[in-house]
């Protein structure tokens, strides 16, 4: 027996109803007033790449994540947490300002550079009172503001040895694995460094699950003996979807065998094997010593076999698999960390603690990796909260959320007046389990970033809990429509088929409204 989550996610929801019970039990009472704290902390902890797919609070096929499990438990599991633009840098612009990517200015991670100088949450927390820290991934080319404290990784950051960035501008290299050291540094800031007579807002920002997901060394060997299954549509042929064809995203055709999957030998050659040396040479004797005796093996025993085609296609999915779980089990132990300090020190009950990623990932759906595209394996992304006393809230919250609700949320929490210009809406109605009946019933999504890597069209979509309509534009002119109930791995673009003329025609004005709310420039280049 499984649980079926809400049609806009039910492709990647295979949660038995046994774990489900956790998240699903619990109350929807109104917080009183005289228990809410008034200024409660924020621990805010996002990762890069990590999809619900692969968080067993959510679906139960691949991952344990016995940690993340624990905020779910605890607290409230979002069901449909979408964001507004799948892409790194974009989408942690959407999550500091409240704005859609047009509207805050980091519209790609090609050609833009963050406008530090507008508005964002940490600076209207700061004006609060709370002191404000982060630590690990940026990615938003300008130097960090509204923070007491930063300290944060050139681009992408190193999994290995990392290097980081300073208020002083220094750039020091930390002996260790990334995802130990990011945490390492929030919990000494927790602890030793923050000023503990004021309310404090941490954003811990991990590079995991980054491509190309090298683990730490002391999980080299984990799930080994795991065979993971290939999805439906491992082997997708796109019909219908034209943009879909023509990404470079393929396990099959573009994951690469050095660099992703580490099979590096002296006679081959790849246009990402230099960087694959940059990273794994940033490892002492040791580290690399351990590394080297893993690989090697798999290396011998994989250009012996000579694979070929669908057997090549599905041996590189079975790697990708169980390295992206080493690398999630890191991450997994270290939020286990942080909320082992919180508990520890007493700061469980006056605190906010939010979990979840920059997007969503694909893990063989449509035969991907990577991200971009607004169907629901990317644009869906984990969202868990455990509450601060008095939020009483438990269990699943199905209305729709996006990653622009996030600084509303945060600055209600803080008693800060929301402005006018934030595009998002807070949160905080539903944490303290009321049912707003004007919530939003649909979410707008414009992803930018092309030409580019991967090779995935500018387009821009809406979506309710029902129904999708995307347009693909620049270089082409394509509409899809999909029926996620019917059609929830939206493999049948129903767009311009008999019967679907009313249904259309109302994607098409919900579109129009979402463009004029937001104010997107687009809408004049294509009116509608």
């Amino acid at each position: 027996m499984t649980k079926q989550l809400p049609a806009a996610f039910s492709m990647v929801a295979a949660v038995t109803a046994c774990a489900a019970l956790p998240y699903l039990m619990g109350s929807c009472v109104k917080a009183k007033s005289d228990t809410v704290p008034k200024q409660p902390n924020i621990v805010y902890i996002m990762t890069d790449d990590h999809t619900a797919q692969m968080m067993s609070c959510y679906d139960t096929r691949y991952a344990e994540t016995p940690n993340l499990d624990r905020i779910a438990k605890d607290g409230v599991r979002f069901t449909n947490s979408f964001v507004a633009n799948s892409l790194s840098g974009p989408s942690r612009a959407c999550m500091l300002t409240g704005k859609h990517s047009h509207a805050n200015g980091f519209t790609d991670n090609e050609h833009c550079v963050f406008n530090g100088d507008q508005p964002t949450f940490p600076k209207y927390l700061q004006k609060a009172g709370y002191e404000t820290a982060i630590f690990g991934k940026w990615h938003l080319e300008s130097t960090p503001q509204g923070f007491d404290k930063w300290e944060i990784v050139p681009g992408q950051g190193d999994y290995y040895n990392p290097r980081f960035i300073n208020m002083q501008n220094d750039t020091v290299v930390e002996h260790g694995y990334l995802t130990n050291v990011i945490t390492d540094k929030s919990i000494n800031w927790m602890e030793n460094e923050r000023d503990k007579s004021k309310p404090f807002c941490i954003l811990i920002h991990h590079k995991a699950q980054h491509r190309n997901w090298l683990p730490d060394t002391c999980h080299l060997g984990l799930y080994e003996d795991r065979t993971f299954p290939l999805p439906d549509n491992f082997f997708d042929g796109y019909e219908g979807r034209k943009a879909a064809a023509t990404a470079e995203m393929r396990i099959s055709d573009h994951m690469d065998l050095i660099y992703d999957l580490k099979m590096d030998r002296q006679d081959l050659t790849s246009n990402l094997k230099s960087t694959y040396l940059s990273f794994v040479n940033r490892m002492d004797s040791a580290q690399r010593t351990k590394f080297e005796a893993f690989y090697e093996p798999i290396r011998k025993d994989f250009f012996a076999r000579n694979l070929q085609g669908r057997e090549l296609a599905e041996w590189k999915y079975q790697r990708y698999m169980r390295d992206y779980m080493k690398v999630l089990k890191s991450l997994d132990d270290n939020v286990g960390r942080v909320l082992d300090y919180l508990e520890e020190h007493d700061l469980l009950d006056n605190t906010l603690v939010v979990y979840t990623s920059d997007q969503g990932f694909y893990m063989g759906e449509h035969g991907w990796f990577d991200k971009r595209f607004m169907y629901n394996e990317s644009y869906h992304t984990p969202l868990v909260m455990r509450l601060p006393k008095g939020y009483e809230r438990r269990g699943d919250v199905d209305e729709m959320v996006q990653n622009i609700d996030y600084a509303p949320t945060f600055m209600q929490l803080a008693g800060v007046e929301v402005p006018s210009d934030i595009q998002g809406e807070s949160l905080v109605p539903l944490l303290r389990g009321e049912k707003p009946e004007k919530w939003r019933d649909q979410l707008y999504y414009h992803y930018h970033e092309y030409p580019a890597e991967h090779a995935v069209k500018r387009h821009y979509g809406v979506s309710t809990d029902r129904y999708k309509l995307i347009h693909f534009y620049n270089d082409i002119d394509e509409w899809e429509l999909y029926d996620l109930q019917e059609d929830p791995s939206e493999m049948n673009n129903i767009y311009g088929k008999p019967g679907t003329e009313t249904i259309t025609a109302e994607m098409m004005e919900r579109l129009r409204r979402a463009q004029e709310q937001y104010d997107d420039p687009i809408r004049h280049q294509f009116p509608i």
